[in-house]
């Protein structure tokens, strides 16, 4: 209905300055959008009393929203956290964790087989600020605890490791940081708080910061860029939403509307890509032109044993090396055969990928002299996948 005070107004003051509002309540499956960036305040004392970094208020769009609390509220209890925030992507939640808690003189440490463009980060940015960074054999505690230093302020974990899939001892490596007084920070995308609660002090973890690329399994539809940190702490919580508010960083409502909906299938497609990529993972066990097939589930896997012991479930990611006999030539012949696998970055989304890596540019110390390829498992037949392997591998012959 309209009328009444808007029938003194011009028709364009009235079409922004309306006095009807729909009937409440109003409830549905999947919560409402709400694309803001100016807030409005009943009135002066409301916008002096603004509370938006406890989330029991708002004041900007930058800062958080209905829509985009909701996110960080669920994105906190499928991590076992207890606060959140948001970022445009998993890498720019890594950078987060990194300005937040590292000055000049600081140093920080970075597993050997972390993702690439973390360590980037570290050699091509933070270096230029005076921060310090060395790189640790994650398969070694003996190797972390010797580099911990007074200057080490920050120890970034992951588990698995990126392409090369080794699974370290989680709860000892946490161990021996958390004696030296450094923070934990663990990039848990591969994870996805499905195959372990990364929080969880009774198993023997009890990571400080856990970091998720939301673009994963979260999302599970390679469409959405985002990311999180998640805490339990307050006070870490407090100096990281501190650096985020002064960085800027937004994501957009519609984003935060995609992850909303893939949520709730989040664990049956984990699950579903788990059970398909050790079903290809075993397939490859038996092949003469893998060297090595790397997937934590399986037992001659590095790692395995830890991985048995801390998780219930595993990704939808396996590498595979080639034997030497392959030239990199021929791998990527073989790759260019496939049919079903796309060749393409990230993971967890509906199709298959595959992308081949030279491990001599990667990793200090590669422990494999083949090409490697990594395989990212969808959600198509499992019998389909394995025909599109088995014929692209007659072009090696």
């Amino acid at each position: 209905m309209s009328g009444g005070d808007d029938a003194a107004l011009s028709a364009e003051t009235a079409l922004i300055h309306h006095r009807y509002v729909p009937p409440a309540p109003f409830d549905a499956v999947q919560p409402p959008i709400h694309k803001a960036s100016t807030v409005i305040f009943a009135d002066t004392q409301a916008l002096l009393a603004r509370g938006w970094k406890d989330k029991s208020g708002y004041s900007y769009g930058l800062l958080g929203t209905p829509t985009t609390y909701i996110l960080e509220e669920r994105i906190a209890t499928l991590e076992g956290g207890l606060q959140t925030l948001l970022m445009p992507s998993g890498l720019a939640a890594i950078t987060l964790v990194d300005l937040a808690l590292l000055g000049a003189g600081d140093e920080v440490l970075i597993p050997d087989n972390a993702y690439g463009p973390g360590k980037d980060l570290a050699r091509c940015e933070l270096s230029r600020w005076g921060i310090r960074h060395r790189f640790y054999d994650p398969m070694d505690v003996a190797s972390l605890a010797a580099a911990l230093t007074p200057a080490t302020k920050l120890v970034w974990l992951e588990a698995a490791g990126s392409v090369t899939m080794e699974f370290p001892d989680l709860s000892e490596s946490i161990r021996v940081v958390r004696a030296h007084g450094a923070l934990t920070a663990l990039d848990n995308t591969w994870g996805a708080g499905i195959a372990f609660n990364a929080f969880a002090v009774e198993a023997g973890l009890g990571v400080d910061i856990s970091v998720h690329a939301l673009t994963k399994y979260p999302s599970g539809g390679a469409d959405v860029l985002m990311g999180s940190v998640t805490t339990r702490d307050e006070s870490l919580h407090l100096r990281l939403k501190a650096t985020h508010m002064r960085m800027g960083c937004g994501v957009a409502a519609n984003d935060v509307e995609l992850l909303l909906r893939s949520l709730p299938t989040l664990a049956l497609r984990y699950h579903a890509q788990d059970q398909a990529s050790r079903r290809l993972a075993a397939w490859w066990s038996d092949r003469p032109e893998a060297a090595a097939v790397l997937h934590p589930a399986l037992a001659d896997s590095p790692g395995h044993a830890d991985w048995a012991r801390v998780c219930t479930a595993s990704a939808g990611l396996f590498s595979v090396v080639f034997h030497e006999r392959y030239p990199t030539a021929k791998v990527h012949a073989f790759i260019d055969a496939l049919r079903l696998f796309k060749i393409g970055f990230s993971w967890a989304g509906p199709v298959s990928l595959v992308v081949p890596y030279e491990l001599s540019s990667m990793r200090a110390q590669p422990s494999w002299p083949g090409v490697l390829v990594r395989f990212s498992v969808g959600l198509e037949g499992v019998e389909d996948l394995i025909a599109d392997l088995a014929q692209a591998l007659k072009v090696l012959k």
